[in-house]
């Protein structure tokens, strides 16, 4: 790569794809088609690679942990050598490692979607952006400056519909009947997640609904894997449940599902819920701070209290109960609510309106 400016070096240092990196992917290419010269940075033989589209600049840093000092070392050389306007951040690790030289004019500005640790690991930025209004107050109260905390949400693309013949493949693999409803769920194995809850009340909700058998299909992988599986078997509903493993693009499920739930102990926004909305889908999730500002009970979505598999079972049970169009009228509302704003456009435009700030301010 010569030494031409970009306008903006996008850093994440997680190994996983998940939200966070599905929304770094999606942000860069959106960028870039509104030409915006962005260019990405992640660790070699990351997933993110198969994500990001062929054509857009990336480069490759080690991020082994927080405390990589040589990959310190060639991120501050790699902004020296691209001369970025902005450099911006996602999560802790790429963070923590990112210092701006002192001979550039880049501006670092932390990306946040969760209630991290600020000290050690976000201070040092000029600017920080928090995908819920909540993260916002979070980062306020921790001392950031209150003009250069900015409350940007996440978007996600509305999907187009897959061939029938292959949700019928699907559906033929997994060995699900015709007529059967579709629960799912999709993350990663670990215990804030809630998969545990999930699974429990599954136990408490019916067998069938009006004759139609009623199936949970969970997408992800994780250190939880054995054990939520060995806790299906106890619970004598594993033949209830299809484990599809991680899917990087989970749109085909989503497609399959009659409903969605987000079964997340700790949950500071819920890309999942926008994924959800994107398909029509109903969605049940748990009372925390990221589904509470995204969902309004009973109009776009169902709550229910954290870690109370009961409580899901019984909202899960009333909302089977019901017909066909309150799944559509949830799904729907979901869909407005998404658009409304949560829309790709508002969401870049809110991007590039905040660079063009921060370049002005600095």
């Amino acid at each position: 790569m010569d030494s031409s400016t970009f306008d903006s070096l996008h850093i994440i240092g997680s190994t996983q794809v998940g939200g966070a990196e599905r929304f770094f992917s999606r942000l860069i290419g959106v960028l870039v088609e509104k030409g915006h010269r962005a260019a990405a940075v992640y660790r070699p033989k990351s997933p993110l690679r198969d994500l990001l589209d062929s054509e857009i600049d990336h480069f490759h840093v080690a991020m082994r942990n927080g405390w990589d000092i040589l990959s310190l070392w060639a991120i501050r050389r790699l902004i020296v050598k691209t001369n970025p306007v902005i450099v911006q951040t996602y999560m802790g690790r790429a963070t923590r490692l990112t210092r701006i030289p002192s001979s550039s004019r880049a501006i670092h500005v932390a990306r946040l979607g969760g209630f991290y640790k600020i000290k050690g690991y976000y201070e040092h930025a000029h600017a920080w952006v928090g995908n819920t209004k909540g993260i916002c107050d979070y980062l306020i109260r921790s001392g950031m400056d209150p003009d250069r905390v900015f409350h940007i949400g996440n978007f996600v693309e509305i999907p187009s519909p897959k061939p029938s013949e292959v949700l019928r493949t699907i559906r033929g693999n997994l060995q699900l009947p015709e007529d059967a409803i579709i629960i799912f769920s999709l993350g990663r194995f670990i215990p804030k997640k809630g998969f545990q809850d999930l699974i429990q009340s599954l136990r408490l909700v019916p067998k069938e609904i009006n004759g139609r058998p009623i199936y949970l299909v969970i997408a992800g992988d994780g250190p939880l894997r054995d054990r939520l599986e060995a806790a299906a078997q106890d619970l004598g509903i594993a033949h209830r449940i299809r484990w599809v493993g991680w899917q990087d693009d989970p749109s085909p499920f989503y497609e399959l599902a009659h409903i969605f739930v987000c079964p997340s102990r700790e949950e500071p926004l819920g890309n999942v819920v926008l994924e959800a909305w994107s398909h029509r889908l109903p969605v049940i999730a748990t009372r925390t701070p990221g589904p509470l500002e995204l969902i309004k009970e009973g109009k776009n979505g169902l709550l229910v209290p954290i870690g109370e598999p009961e409580k899901l079972a019984q909202c899960l049970t009333s909302l089977l109960h019901e017909d066909k169009a309150s799944w559509l009228g949830l799904g729907s509302n979901g869909l407005k609510t998404l658009m409304a704003s949560h829309s790709k456009e508002s969401v870049v435009n809110a991007y590039l309106s905040m660079y063009e700030k921060l370049r002005r301010l600095h």
